[in-house]
């Protein structure tokens, strides 16, 4: 489809889930960005009455700012394919396995990244074979320390660093409060960086990676998403070397899940500098503080300009 003056995009974002608040930041950001190269915008929650306005209206492309469940676990995005308007980011399909940290894990080792040795836990098996003999073979199995979070969500919620046995307990519980399941994986020492994937059409592209260096030790929500809590170094403080292994890394975690447009892939860089896979984004945090907007103005370009070659990617992908 050949590019309009002006397209006629419907930005998504709030939706119910624990990530409201962040999911309209992000959304109002994508929103200011297309609105400054001229695009129509209409800046939206999805409610009872989205798909019939999609049906109604048929704009030219749905640009998803839903974070958490609302967004990214692939149901919105599947009815999405079954309207027929295009839509940026990933199918449903693709969605789904990224959505589950586990499977994302799986499906990544297999094409060949590295990453932590991990369980994975649904609260029925403290029922089935009792909290005490469980916890006990983890961390026979483990050691800590260890970061346990739950197997779906996102912004760090509900995800703790346990470096005691005693806390393990409670741990688990913050866990729950978020999934049903709980992932417990080996705490790899190093530097954590994320990497924003892009593909508006040649391939995708490892834009930068993005240092991570919180305040106070952890990658928390407030660390996120409140100014001055974490340090960022753009690009990361890599040898070329590495720097290249882990955009590698990133590039193969993405096509291993079918991702689509946008990413963002969360690694640790070890002592000896192989990256391990942590999990992956379908749709990155696009906050002022977050750092896919920080890796594309270190690659020389505009976040806006991005968002809205991204449009055109979905457009073209329909």
């Amino acid at each position: 489809m050949a590019q309009k003056e002006a397209l006629d995009i419907v930005v998504l974002a709030g939706g119910i889930s624990h990530e409201r608040d962040v999911s309209l930041r992000t959304g109002r950001r994508v929103a200011d960005g297309l609105n400054a190269l001229g695009h129509r915008v209409v800046f939206r929650d999805p409610d009872a009455s989205l798909l019939a306005f999609l049906d109604e209206s048929r704009p030219d492309v749905v640009w998803p700012a839903l974070h958490g469940a609302s967004g990214e676990d692939g149901a919105l995005r599947g009815l999405l394919e079954i309207t027929g308007v295009p839509f940026v980011g990933s199918r449903a399909d693709a969605s789904r396995l990224a959505w589950s940290k586990p499977t994302a894990k799986t499906v990544v080792e297999r094409a060949g990244v590295f990453t932590p040795a991990s369980v994975t836990l649904p609260q029925e098996t403290f029922r089935e074979l009792g909290a005490g003999s469980v916890l006990s073979t983890v961390l026979g199995g483990l050691e800590v320390p260890v970061v346990v979070k739950p197997a779906q969500g996102g912004s760090a919620q509900g995800v703790t660093i346990v470096t005691t046995a005693e806390e393990l307990p409670r741990a688990m519980v913050d866990a729950y409060t978020y999934s049903d399941v709980a992932l417990i994986e080996r705490k790899v020492e190093g530097v954590e960086v994320s990497v924003a994937v892009v593909d508006t059409g040649d391939g995708p592209e490892a834009l930068p990676a993005v240092e991570i260096e919180p305040v106070d030790g952890a990658y928390t929500f407030d660390a996120r998403y409140n100014a001055g809590e974490t340090r960022f170094y753009v690009p990361a403080r890599l040898d070329d070397e590495v720097a290249e292994a882990v955009s590698a890394a990133a590039v193969a975690a993405h096509k291993a899940l079918g991702l689509r447009h946008l990413s963002r892939i969360d690694l640790i860089v070890d002592g000896s500098g192989t990256p391990w896979f942590l999990e992956a984004n379908v749709l990155p945090g696009l906050t002022e503080t977050s750092i896919m907007p920080q890796a594309i103005i270190a690659s020389g370009r505009e976040p806006g300009d991005v968002y809205a070659a991204l449009a055109l990617a979905a457009i073209a992908d329909a």
